[in-house]
């Protein structure tokens, strides 16, 4: 068979090259189109662990496919004059969460951590009907964002330790919040017993002081009533100290929810709290106390008094956060 020759034999090769179809010239494209977008997003990553995005940003790197990675979203409005204390709180656990991701050794393309300014895409708040901050929202790779995908801010707070939890549950992504150390508790560990080693090395001679029996109820009910009003939670959680309303201006110190509260609130159920019992203190002191019995009627009274009025507040407040509790005082 005779050879073709070389004008020919370029152009049924050229064809041949051509036979993968418009599917296969796309398929490229969108590889080639993909790259792009990992190394631009690395780039950025390895920068700083939280990406600024406005707009034009948002809408091509994380609306538009093709993507093969997970972002992570808050949106936020952190400039001053916006006045958002929680935005500014839950900022700070959330870049503690991305330089955990950014820095552990297990770092990859999978997942990004970033963030929408209303001021500087308050066109995307808009495009997806955003009327509050912050807001968390996991962008998955393939896909729409379902209802788990938002995170529940007011269930959950926003520790950093909590964020990572609903992190690995919507993108299987496991983060090690390491946070940056905090002297704070060493200090005043130091503090105390340096306390204590005065005191005794001033009355070491006499240390009756450390059987007081006064002293050492004062203390444990102190631990009690912080214990009581949700001190540890808030530890765990990191709630926010209030909520205002961005609408109305209206501060909350009472969160709406029996899943939830405010820093606020656990001092305010504390001092409630302690009220009630220095009413009960009083009614066991004038019931026992060898005063005269003028005395010991008013204390009477005043401790009636101080019962009634903060078990009622706290009524008030449980009310407000049980709806449909049936019950006044």
């Amino acid at each position: 068979m005779a050879a073709l020759p070389v004008p020919l034999l370029s152009l049924v090769l050229l064809l041949l090259a051509g036979c993968g179809g418009p599917g296969a010239a796309g398929q490229r494209r969108k590889e080639m189109v993909l790259s792009e977008k990992v190394n631009q997003l690395m780039e950025w990553a390895s920068k700083r662990s939280v990406i600024r995005m406005n707009g034009d940003k948002f809408r091509r790197l994380v609306k538009a496919p093709p993507r093969n990675y997970s972002v992570i979203v808050m949106f936020t409005a952190l400039q001053p004059h916006r006045q958002c204390v929680v935005c500014k709180q839950a900022d700070e656990e959330y870049q503690i969460l991305a330089n955990s991701w950014r820095y552990s050794s297990a770092f990859t393309n999978r997942i990004f951590f970033a963030m929408v300014d209303f001021d500087e895409g308050s066109d995307v708040f808009q495009m997806l009907n955003m009327n509050s901050a912050p807001t968390f929202i996991n962008f998955p790779a393939k896909g729409k964002p379902k209802r788990g995908d938002t995170y529940e801010l007011q269930v959950r707070g926003f520790a950093a330790e909590q964020l990572a939890r609903w992190v690995a549950d919507r993108t299987d992504v496991h983060i090690r919040v390491i946070r940056p150390p905090n002297y704070a508790g060493p200090l005043m560990l130091g503090l105390l017993l340096a306390v204590i080693g005065g005191l005794v090395y001033l009355r070491g001679s006499n240390l009756d002081f450390l059987y007081n029996k006064t002293g050492w109820a004062f203390a444990a009910l102190c631990f009690v009533l912080a214990m009581t009003s949700g001190q540890m939670w808030n530890h765990i959680r990191g709630p926010p100290y209030a909520h205002k309303n961005p609408h109305t201006g209206q501060v909350n110190y009472i969160h709406g929810s029996s899943q939830a509260q405010f820093v606020a609130e656990t001092h305010i159920v504390l001092l409630f709290n302690g009220g009630v019992t220095l009413g009960m203190v009083l009614l066991h002191e004038a019931a026992t106390s060898d005063m005269d019995v003028g005395k010991r009627k008013i204390m009477c009274i005043a401790g009636i008094g101080l019962v009634v009025l903060f078990f009622s507040w706290l009524l008030s407040v449980f009310r407000s956060k049980y709806h449909g509790y049936p019950y006044r005082y």
